[in-house]
């Protein structure tokens, strides 16, 4: 490798940072001496233990000239070196460069919350938060091949952890860190659940649980700029915002802003289903009575919705959730106008089990990832030509059977307890990947932070070995987490059927949307013909989206939202204009 020329991009580190903890001081890139060594980082993200690890490095020796999380952070790293991954509760990617022993030290939190991607160019080693900066790269062409294609219509919109629909742009992998010097680069994972038997009774595990999850949230309240939460009445947000209210209370601050997002006429058009069985407005107004907090609600439109698909496309720089993205990015807008944090109950379906495949046969015996079993489906999807080259079963196959192999069983696991081990695992290390990204992105393009308590590592561990039969208490999804909270939380709250996040029912949407991938499909010569297949396409145009007969993803990505999907794919194809090699 060419250190000289690494240096060179080192000098020319790029910046620009959400700053919510001590604005003044904690600009960046920020450089540091230290017993004649200069040492420089570029960080994204938040540190929620910042107060123990300021008392250890006082008591080594440092002072600080501010209170931000940046300076921690980075004498952090000069005291642990690469250690300093075990040391960390929070949301990070950084770099730092270790002058004196020419290095630059690469690291990304736990679950991936935040995003940190790279390359190597021409021996330059090119790394940025955003794919599309690392393409504004002179030289480096976006490129997708069989492996892309297959990340992008048999995965999508998840991913392989370590990989892009792009050939050869990587992303460093949840919970990991790079070490780039003369030497080479090196990438060792610093941290992974492990199953370990579980020896605390009942009440001591609820006991644990509550106390992990209080002090998480209470962690993540801290902020030197206007902070709020949002809050569906559901019970995992709920959570959040009764913690985030007794804080506010605590501390003698104004009452806590929550905020919810609808969409205009939702309420003639909501329909039932078995995945969204109610809508959320008693319960938002159960909980703002109870907590008494200054609630708003975000009225969301359909044609602002479908305008938003590129944007939410350009958010992701990949075709993604379609309106689940747009919704998000839109909602997050318009509470950047009086807030720049917000807390979420995002992750708590995943770590206590709280999907409807966690308890269905059919998907725990699928032998895929049951929030995407529409593979036969896919694969009419791919133009024909592309279809008889590429086999997206047996990726989608190898990709689910490589990460079983990661699952560590234990001899004393009861069978129902080993099965929910795998189910969990997949779920944490890809469906819970993929909403991560989404809330990152959606926020950070509007410079809107999303904090994910739920998420917190030692939360996530604890919970990982609690046996099944305890966490599904009562056959409930999340049983465990209701019964901690059933003298907390109104019991309307407590004994809510999981609700997802809220989607327009609104019949114009569907209009809109078709509209525009008819526009789409009336060109002949429209980039989406080089992937996928225009005849398909045109069923689903025919049928409003019935002609795919299966969710392409997840619950809520149904008829429009799979035409959204579809227009997102162009969008992306004319805006990146990647090479395409098979």
């Amino acid at each position: 490798m060419n250190v000289d020329i690494m240096l060179q991009i080192m000098l020319c580190y790029g910046h620009k940072r959400l700053i919510v903890i001590d604005p003044e001081d904690g600009k960046q890139p920020m450089s540091y001496k230290y017993e004649g060594k200069i040492y420089t980082m570029v960080y994204n993200g938040q540190i929620y233990n910042v107060k123990e690890l300021k008392k250890d490095l006082v008591e080594a020796g440092f002072s600080f000239e501010g209170h931000s999380d940046t300076e921690v952070l980075l004498k952090s790293y000069i005291l642990y070196k690469e250690n300093v991954v075990n040391k960390l509760n929070g949301i990070f990617a950084f770099a730092i460069w270790d002058e004196s022993e020419r290095k630059l030290f690469l690291a990304r939190d736990h679950f991936g919350v935040k995003p940190l991607y790279y390359t190597f160019f021409n021996n330059n080693f090119i790394f940025a938060s955003e794919v599309k900066a690392i393409l504004k790269f002179p030289g480096v062409t976006p490129t997708i091949d069989e492996q892309g294609i297959c990340e992008l219509f048999g995965i999508g919109p998840a991913h392989t952890n370590g990989l892009t629909a792009f050939k050869d742009i990587y992303e460093l992998k949840p919970a990991s860190y790079i070490i780039y010097s003369e030497n080479g680069i090196k990438t060792k994972r610093y941290w992974k659940l492990k199953s370990n038997p579980h020896t605390d009774n009942f009440n001591d595990t609820c006991n644990k649980v509550q106390y992990l999850l209080e002090d998480s949230i209470k962690r993540q309240l801290v902020s030197d700029v206007p902070l709020c939460t949002f809050l569906s009445g559901g019970l995992d947000s709920s959570i959040i915002t009764m913690y985030a209210s007794e804080y506010c209370k605590e501390n003698n601050l104004p009452a806590l802003d929550t905020y919810s997002v609808d969409y205009i006429d939702n309420d003639k058009n909501f329909q039932k289903t078995d995945f969204q069985p109610n809508s959320d407005n008693y319960y938002i107004n159960l909980m703002q009575e109870k907590l008494n907090t200054n609630h708003h609600t975000v009225m969301l439109d359909t044609p602002e919705l479908a305008l938003a698909l590129e944007d939410a496309m350009i958010a992701r720089d990949f075709p993604g959730m379609a309106d689940v993205d747009s919704s998000l990015l839109l909602f997050c807008k318009h509470v950047k106008n009086d807030a720049t944090v917000t807390l979420t109950g995002e992750c708590a379906d995943e770590i206590f089990g709280g999907y409807p495949w966690f308890f269905r046969e059919d998907a725990l015996k699928s032998n895929t990832f049951p929030w995407s079993i529409a593979i036969k489906e896919r694969q009419e999807l791919l133009n024909p030509y592309i279809g008889d080259k590429i086999n997206l079963k047996e990726y989608i196959d190898y990709r689910y059977n490589e990460s079983l192999k990661d699952v560590e069983i234990l001899d004393i696991d009861s069978e129902e307890t080993k099965e929910k081990r795998k189910i969990s695992y997949l779920t944490l290390n890809w469906f819970m990947q993929t909403l991560l990204d989404r809330s990152d992105k959606m926020g950070m393009y509007n410079g809107f932070e999303i904090r994910v308590p739920f998420c917190d590592y030692r939360l996530a561990e604890y919970v990982w070995n609690i046996p099944w039969e305890i966490k599904a208490l009562n056959g409930r999804e999340k049983g465990l987490l209701r019964y901690i909270m059933k003298d907390k939380l109104p019991k309307e709250i407590v004994d809510r059927k999981k609700s997802p996040y809220p989607k327009t029912w609104n019949p114009t949407y569907l209009k809109a949307v078709k509209e525009m991938l008819g526009k789409i499909m009336e060109d002949k010569n429209a980039p989406i013909n080089t992937l996928l297949n225009r005849e398909y396409i045109m069923q689903i145009l025919e049928t409003d989206g019935k002609a795919f007969t299966r969710p392409w993803f997840g619950q809520l990505m149904t008829g429009p939202q799979l035409m959204a999907y579809l227009c997102q794919v162009n969008m992306w194809l004319e805006r990146y204009e990647p090479r395409i090699e098979i």
